[in-house]
């Protein structure tokens, strides 16, 4: 498969200090994320707040992190969601990509569109972007599942339409977007503990959270399953399995920003209306993280 957006991406957070981006922070996780191994970088997507930013903070951030990021990997675009149609439109047609290799664009929130409504939405996106597109299927915040008909639909209307991040946590409606794709249409776990049986059953790998804190471990677990390697994949997997419950007790990103500050790279800082992780959790992860810290199996 020619596709670009394979492996593992990471879902970049946005650090902040005393209510601003904390851009030393930023420019740590880039580096600990691209020398770990990652294959892209999401920014400004669910992970990175982007809906508590103003627009001079986001522009800012997205030429930060072109910048920083200097080439090495490919950068997505996860600013583009909205559940008004023609205001996404506008947006896409009137903002500057430079320095992007795609959008990633989630279903409307809120309407509960149905699946023609849906499908009608991205193919008005399809027409006005200049990019190629990952369709970002995420029903738990959205509350309307794109089903596999509707992301088969789109996929086989355009080939602007490269990879769908696949956030439904069913693995059957994954299956089938699998079987009967295009030849060059990625599915991408949208799960982070998913990720695993995903790749078994022909994806082609993940946009990550958790990769954000443990980028070495958690993409020589993709690496090791895209590659057959089941056995490896198995071992680091089980190492990672029990840090992704705590990650999102509190939401996300609260858990992994706490798990970043546990381990020196950015305050543990969210914006309201998400608060900091409780100190239940803090003990509860840091038990977790302790163990991949420690472990002999590190790779």
């Amino acid at each position: 498969m020619n596709q670009p957006f394979r492996g593992t991406g990471v879902a970049l957070v946005t650090p902040f200090k005393e209510h601003r981006v904390d851009y030393d922070a930023l420019e740590k996780i880039i580096e600990h994320t691209i020398q770990g191994g990652v294959d892209y970088i999401v920014a400004l997507g669910t992970t990175g707040e982007a809906i508590t930013q103003s627009r001079e903070e986001c522009r800012a951030v997205f030429d930060f992190t072109i910048e920083k990021v200097d080439k090495r990997v490919p950068i997505v675009a996860g600013l583009f969601g909205s559940n008004y149609t023609e205001r996404l439109v506008e947006g896409i047609k009137n903002y500057n990509l430079d320095g992007f290799a795609a959008i990633m664009s989630s279903s409307p929130a809120y309407n509960k569109p149905p699946q023609e409504g849906i499908y009608q939405h991205f193919m008005a996106v399809e027409e006005v972007s200049p990019l190629p597109i990952i369709i970002y299927n995420v029903p738990g915040r959205t509350s309307s599942n794109i089903t596999a008909e509707t992301t088969l639909r789109l996929a086989h209307a355009s080939d602007k339409f490269v990879a769908v991040k696949e956030a439904s946590g069913d693995i059957g409606q994954a299956m089938q977007i699998i079987k009967n794709r295009p030849s060059n249409f990625a599915v991408i776990s949208g799960d982070d503990p998913l990720t695993l049986p995903m790749i078994a059953c022909g994806g082609d790998g993940v946009i990550s959270v958790i990769a954000n804190a443990f980028p070495a471990e958690f993409s020589d677990m993709v690496r090791a399953a895209m590659s057959g390697d089941f056995q490896k994949a198995r071992m680091l997997n089980d190492l990672l399995l029990d840090v992704h419950p705590w990650l999102y007790v509190d939401g996300n990103p609260t858990g992994v920003k706490a798990a970043l500050e546990m381990i020196g790279l950015c305050q543990k800082e969210v914006r309201l209306p998400l608060v900091p992780a409780s100190k239940q959790t803090m003990e509860g992860l840091w038990e977790e993280v302790k163990k991949i810290i420690r472990s002999p199996h590190l790779v």
